[in-house]
């Protein structure tokens, strides 16, 4: 018989041992969280932009593009659709009016559109300004449907136009974040070019599109398009956290004189872009009825496009005072050619200066964008000690760039609106646009003096060498 030996009443049983709870993972460097937001992005450290940046930047970038690019399909779209309002017996300076009104529109939009990324977050903000391109594109196929549409509907519609520009201003504020200081010029420049060479695709596009399917196929041919544009946004772009902007930050740029210096050279580059861009087609029908130049308007946008990346490859390698610089002496020589062009009644050299034109204001729009966080890193390093931490103090001014991009931007796409109205005022009152191209002269004369103020700003005492000298 067998007994079963217990354990004494008074032992106790040590507790079973418990595995102690996991701690929670930090996101990684570049992860997203919830929303598409990335918590930490630090472009600057090279490990981190080498291992991460790069992949994350180069998305965002092409998804940037896309967007920005319908942008001003949409925003320029009525420099086409001008040319083709013959049978409404609307005078010069009125369908000078309707080119010129997305412009001013645009411009004052792009103030909000700048802070908007920094507020709801790039991707967010991208998407649904991108799904507001629907409102022009319906609205230009009512207007041109109805051959009783009178003026003023047209006037509203142009005016529509104006939420295309506004995208430009908004795409450059959060894309400035996902770049190193060295890459800025670039990085900046592809995604300008990106967007600008859509001025370039409507007026080669939309008259094809016109000739086969009407006039309203100019709207509503852009519908799918952006539906498309705002779903890759929403799949590929994301959401940066550290690119918040302070209140305080903003007034700052408002209040710096760096602000509205470049703001005037912007109004030289990329003013003149936009108003040539949108005024060419317009502008060689009445200046020269009875040539084959109209069928080229597209290529003036397309160089402009083109020589932007440029422009900023240039100002990375030799600094974007030196470039605008030198630029704008270029700007002012091709505008007086055209001047003398129009005064021979030579169409193809009236052409040909206002291609040269489009080149500078393409190359003029890189180094001069190129120009903004230059001036502000150089404006927080001055007034740095021994003591003081120099890479805190470029982030401030990186951070004070940002915010001054879309002020910079607003007032410069004002030059659109400039440029159709001097155009439209000089051909009402002298009969062609001789008078509109020696102010133009005058006036890139007085951006190559405001230039070279910059570039004394920029090499008058910071503590090191800035990426501008």
């Amino acid at each position: 018989m067998s007994t079963e030996v217990s354990a004494p009443a008074t032992a106790k049983t040590p507790p079973p041992q418990t595995a102690p709870a996991p701690t929670p993972a930090a996101p990684a460097e570049g992860a997203r969280t919830g929303g598409r937001w990335i918590e930490h992005w630090e472009p600057g450290d090279a490990a981190f932009w080498e291992h991460t940046g790069r992949r994350v930047a180069r998305r965002n970038l092409v998804w940037s593009v896309v967007c920005e690019h319908l942008g001003f399909t949409v925003w320029t779209l009525w420099s086409v659709v001008t040319v083709k309002l013959s049978d409404r017996h609307f005078t010069p300076d009125q369908l000078f009016w309707l080119v010129a009104l997305p412009s001013l529109v645009g411009a004052v939009l792009r103030i909000p559109y700048t802070f908007a990324p920094a507020r709801y977050g790039g991707r967010n903000w991208t998407v649904f300004s991108t799904l507001l391109l629907l409102i022009p594109a319906t609205l230009l196929a009512f207007a041109v449907a109805d051959p009783a549409t009178p003026y003023w509907f047209f006037l509203v519609c142009a005016a529509t136009a104006g939420l295309g520009g506004g995208n430009f201003a908004s795409s450059m504020a959060n894309i400035t974040h996902f770049y190193p200081d060295s890459r800025q010029g670039a990085a900046l420049g592809i995604n300008a070019a990106g967007g600008n060479v859509g001025v370039s695709s409507v007026q080669l596009v939309i008259p094809f599109v016109i000739a086969s399917l009407g006039l309203t196929a100019a709207g509503l041919v852009w519908i799918p398009l952006v539906l498309l544009a705002a779903l890759g946004a929403l799949l590929g772009m994301d959401n940066l956290r550290t690119a918040a902007t302070a209140p305080k930050r903003r007034f700052e740029a408002v209040k710096a004189g760096q602000t509205w210096l470049v703001a005037v050279l912007y109004i030289g580059t990329f003013g003149s872009f936009v108003g040539f861009s949108t005024a060419l087609p317009l502008l060689l029908t009445v200046e020269f009825p009875h040539s084959a130049a109209i069928h080229y308007a597209f290529l003036g946008a397309l160089i402009g496009s083109c020589a932007r990346p440029l422009g900023g490859l240039l100002a990375d390698r030799h600094g974007g005072a030196r470039i605008t610089l030198v630029n704008f002496l270029c700007m002012a020589a091709s505008s007086l050619l055209a001047w003398a062009s129009l005064r021979t009644h030579s169409y193809s050299g009236f052409l040909l200066s206002f291609l040269l034109l489009f080149l500078t204001a393409g190359i003029g729009n890189g180094s001069t964008y190129r120009l903004i966080p230059s001036l502000f890193i150089a404006r927080a390093l001055r007034g740095a000690g021994p003591g003081d931490d120099v890479e805190q103090r470029r982030a401030e001014g990186r951070r004070t760039a940002a915010a001054a991009l879309g002020l910079v931007s607003a007032v410069g796409a004002l030059g659109g609106f400039l440029v159709n109205r001097a155009l439209g005022t000089s051909i009402g009152a002298t009969g062609d646009s001789g008078t509109a191209l020696l102010a133009f002269t005058a006036y890139y004369l007085l951006c190559t003096a405001l230039t070279w103020a910059c570039w004394r700003l920029l090499r008058a005492g910071a503590p090191e060498r800035t990426d501008d000298e």
